[in-house]
């Protein structure tokens, strides 16, 4: 693949180009991590969202995958903007609100020769689009999905989302006395086979999870924090900066390791996990809790109910089922993008219509 740069003309950054290119880091297939930015910006100063786009470079970069095979898709919401923030040389299509789970459906079942990605909110996804979200998981469909979840409707002034914590209080002091929607919990629940939660402001922990989730094949499902710092970072908020961080529960350390990576680790018995991920590649758990396994439905679904109870946020690898098959395996569909189908493969010859014809005919 040819060495293409991304202009970055409005963020102020002086424009990258291939003078010095010698000195700066590159991957496999020859790129670094400025090939792997889209356009600057737009929002708010300080919102988690753009670190988490940060850890997105950093894992598509350290995955060596080539940003020309990726679909990126989106919502709406301030999460669904972030996708033009990376990659600009990928696929990407933009859905109404709370209708990606059924776009990245259609996608994965024209062409599943691209890399899909996509990044929605809270209440895209909780609210509005819960129905397709749930769909979407319970067939399997192949796809690396981020929630950018911070408790509010940011686009429409800071209204609580389905996600807000029963008790947490808005700017202005309103309480919320719903229940919230777990995602992680939810996604489980109705079949998505790899479980993660993080926190958009701890990349050590996000990238190696997003990797992981582009090299698993199935629905792979990142719930992950993400403060508002405008309407939602308050004193009140179980979703603002000070408190995530001070009530974070993280069950491992994780490392990943690319199929084409010989690297060995040093296990501690009873403290390490690896997971063999559909390509080959893997996820080193460190495990901080030693008895925790994410194979385990019953036991994921029980951690995150603990740490609901104890106000805890539980973040890394929660629970991962590398058996079932994704939604194009089951629904048999072929490998060839259906765009580049022949007419030969599209329309039988007559003979065959014939011999189906007779068939339904006893």
């Amino acid at each position: 693949m040819g060495r293409r740069r991304l202009q970055q003309k409005s963020s102020g950054k002086p424009d990258y180009e291939d003078k010095g290119v010698a000195e700066k880091k590159v991957n496999r297939i020859n790129l670094t991590e400025k090939d792997y930015e889209g356009t600057p910006s737009t929002l708010c100063r300080g919102c988690g969202h753009d670190a988490i786009t940060a850890s997105v470079i950093r894992a598509f970069f350290d995955s060596s995958v080539d940003p020309r095979k990726v679909v990126k898709l989106s919502g709406i919401g301030c999460s669904s903007k972030t996708p033009a923030y990376f990659l600009g040389q990928a696929f990407g299509f933009n859905a109404v609100h709370g209708r990606m789970s059924a776009l990245a459906t259609g996608a994965n079942g024209v062409n599943r020769t691209l890399i899909p990605i996509g990044v929605s909110g809270d209440g895209d996804t909780a609210a509005i689009g819960l129905g397709n979200f749930c769909h979407m998981m319970r067939r399997n469909v192949n796809i690396t999905y981020i929630v950018e979840n911070n408790g509010v409707y940011g686009l429409t002034k800071g209204q609580f989302s389905a996600t807000a914590d029963k008790g947490s209080r808005m700017k202005g002091g309103k309480l919320n006395d719903m229940p919230a929607i777990d995602l992680a919990e939810l996604a489980i629940t109705f079949g998505a086979t790899y479980v993660a939660r993080s926190f958009s402001g701890d990349r050590k922990q996000l990238a190696p999870l997003i990797q992981g989730a582009l090299a698993h094949k199935g629905s792979a499902i990142l719930d992950v924090l993400s403060p508002c710092v405008t309407f939602n970072n308050h004193e009140g908020s179980t979703k603002s900066l000070k408190y995530i961080r001070e009530n974070l529960d993280p069950i491992q350390d994780l490392d990943f390791i690319p199929y084409y990576e010989n690297i060995e680790v040093d296990y501690k018995e009873g403290t390490d996990q690896e997971v063999t991920l559909h390509d080959g590649s893997r996820i080193v758990l460190h495990k901080l809790r030693s008895d925790y396994d994410p194979s385990n439905k019953m036991q994921a679904l029980a951690a995150i109910h603990a740490a609901v109870a104890e106000g805890k946020f539980l973040t890394g690898l929660i629970y991962y089922d590398p058996s079932r098959p994704d939604f194009a395996e089951q629904m048999n569909l072929c490998e060839t993008p259906l765009a580049e189908l022949g007419q030969d493969l599209l329309q039988p010859p007559a003979e065959l219509l014939d011999e189906i014809n007779a068939e339904l005919m006893k």
